[in-house]
């Protein structure tokens, strides 16, 4: 197990905090060889120094996911370093202030659209071609997971676009399993409730009952608490590892019995 990601080129996005920092040292620690990326380039750099200290060979590249040239640069930045792209894990994202429908502006919905659902379109779009190059020159293609949300799986009152748009990365994936089945090419999602993230974590600090606010912000979780960060991270490895070579197309829940109802 230990080293399941051995020699493995892998890509993480959003990878400063949250799932994608500790993504990112969970796969260095069993093996693998990262190029991670954030809007957040201290924080990217200060993820990015702490793997090199420890050995592990990795490149950083800082920006916004919502512009489709980042994903060709870290596609390339991949390929230049280690040969090639095993691995991608899209799962740089943003929320938005609760409010109903028409208490959303257009410049948050439009933010959240181009991040959330553009984003891991751009992302698709340059890794795909270079997974299925390297299936036809090797026979070896490639895994991708994007993060989703159970907002992508059911409706979420209060987070309108945001859920719009992880149900739109919840029809990417599926879209894209089945385009490249026969590609070598396995793409599945995983779909966490809150968790404690800076997404849930900064809101609740702020709050002025923080256990009041975190109540309330799990009382559908049958489970009544949060997530975990390692709890949705051991799901995203799963997802990823090539011994589960034949799972594609999925949506995983990792939301505490919420979308068993």
């Amino acid at each position: 197990m230990a080293a399941e990601f051995s020699g493995l080129s892998v890509l993480v996005t959003g990878a400063a905090s949250g799932f994608g920092a500790e993504t990112a040292r969970q796969l260095a620690a069993q093996g693998a060889r990262l190029v991670i990326s954030d809007l957040n380039a201290d924080g990217l750099e200060s993820v990015r120094a702490g793997l090199a200290a420890g050995g592990v060979e990795c490149r950083a590249l800082a920006g916004d996911v919502a512009e489709p040239r980042l994903s060709h640069d870290l596609v390339a930045e991949a390929v230049a370093a280690f040969g090639r792209l095993d691995i991608a894990i899209n799962n740089a994202g943003i929320a938005h202030p609760q409010g109903r429908i028409p208490q959303i502006d257009e410049a948050t919905a439009r933010k959240v659209v181009a991040v959330d659902l553009l984003g891991v379109f751009w992302a698709l779009q340059a890794q795909l071609p270079q997974m299925e190059a390297q299936y036809r020159a090797t026979g070896r293609g490639g895994a991708i997971v994007n993060t989703a949300s159970v907002a992508g799986l059911v409706g979420a009152p209060t987070l309108s676009i945001y859920a719009a748009a992880k149900h739109g990365v919840v029809g990417l994936t599926r879209t894209a399993a089945t385009e490249y089945a026969r590609r070598g090419i396995r793409v599945n999602a995983v779909c966490p409730s809150f968790a404690r993230t800076p997404m849930a974590e900064d809101p609740l600090r702020d709050a002025p009952d923080r256990a009041e606010a975190e109540a309330q912000l799990v009382r559908g979780v049958p489970m009544r608490r949060l997530a975990e960060v390692g709890e949705v991270v051991q799901a995203i490895l799963w997802a990823a590892s090539p011994a589960n070579s034949f799972m594609t197309g999925q949506a995983l829940a990792i939301d505490g019995g919420i979308t068993a109802y």
